[in-house]
């Protein structure tokens, strides 16, 4: 039987030849334990990387491998590129390339990973963005006679007008919201950041929202008593109160798309931060303030929205048509 992670096999003799001679260390799961200890990087991406090293392990025991050589990266290399999607193919041969790269670093031995190319994944967003009737139509589906649909509908409300990502909506507390000038702002813990030191603006239609929810929730929501609790609560019998999940966002946001008409696979959570980034394009502002508004540590981030949008705007396409088929072409 044929596996996801079955590779072309060397002659039994070469292969052996190459096991006698291979002065390589053998790969556990200790060393790999070691390696994820080693690295600093965010808890996500220290997942991400597990994961790449525990299926190259994996492919190892399948092959009866314990000491791999270059070329048997070479050939994982080879099969994952028959399997997966350039992304994912780049982050499990990132994985290897970093740990040999650390047994190096450790007088392990050799990089044997050197040098082995990663595909080159193309910038861009894989993920539609949502017109404001659209938005409007997702709205106007949840049913804001209950908790959960207050819940749902400020939740939706704060990731589409403020841009937040799934991990700051679940890190946010009901402390958080404060007045800052003349403005009420909520206080983000952003993507690979230690503290709560960037806030967002509450427009007044979402502060309303938030503060309905909250009161349907708990009827005495003082911030003396609501210090440390979060914004967002689960609401299932089992975590009823407890702080509300990527995962469940991710699900209540897919959920009340699909409620509205809106299925697809490029529609998901992150679909509402690319929607809030967009539609503020659309609306005029500058690179630089919508890099602000995203919390964009690099504009060059900000200007692939940009660059799409630019090519939906182009005519090129419309006027090679109109020139085939004899048609007059009015941009609008």
């Amino acid at each position: 039987m044929t596996t996801a992670l079955s590779l072309l096999e060397l002659p039994a003799a070469s292969r052996e030849h190459e096991q006698i001679v291979s002065k390589e260390p053998a790969i556990d799961e200790a060393m790999i334990k070691k390696f994820i200890a080693y690295l600093d990087v965010s808890r996500g991406t220290m997942i991400n990387y597990e994961y790449g090293l525990k299926t190259f392990l994996l492919w190892m025991k399948l092959k009866g491998l314990t000491r791999p050589l270059r070329c048997d990266i070479l050939r994982y290399k080879k099969e994952l590129k028959e399997i997966y999607k350039p992304s994912t193919l780049a982050l499990l041969l990132t994985s290897v390339k970093l740990f040999y790269r650390f047994l190096a670093t450790e007088g392990c031995c050799p990089n044997i990973a050197d040098h082995i190319k990663t595909p080159t994944v193309l910038k861009g967003y894989k993920k539609d963005y949502l017109t404001s009737d659209q938005i409007k139509s997702i709205l106007a589906k949840i049913d804001r006679n209950t908790l959960i649909g207050k819940r749902d509908y400020a939740l939706l409300l704060l990731a589409l007008t403020d841009g937040l990502r799934t991990i700051e909506i679940s890190r946010a507390d009901v402390s958080d919201m404060r007045i800052n000038g003349n403005s009420e702002v909520l206080y983000v813990q952003g993507k690979g950041r230690l503290e709560k030191d960037e806030f967002v603006k509450i427009s007044p239609e979402l502060a309303e929202a938030i503060r309905e929810y909250l009161t349907f929730r708990d009827k005495d929501n003082s911030v003396e008593k609501d210090e440390g609790r979060p914004l967002f609560e689960s609401c299932s019998d089992r975590n009823v109160g407890q702080r509300i999940t990527t995962r469940s966002i991710r699900w209540i946001i897919k959920g009340r798309m699909k409620a509205a008409g809106f299925d697809s696979e490029r529609l998901t959570a992150h679909s509402l931060r690319h929607t809030a980034i967009t539609l503020s394009l659309l609306a005029g502002a500058s690179l630089q303030e919508v890099q602000q508004f995203a919390r964009h540590s690099s504009i060059d981030t900000t200007q692939i929205y940009a660059h799409n949008l630019d090519c939906l705007d182009n005519p090129c396409n419309e006027q090679i048509t109109a020139a085939i088929f004899n048609q007059n072409f009015n941009r609008q």
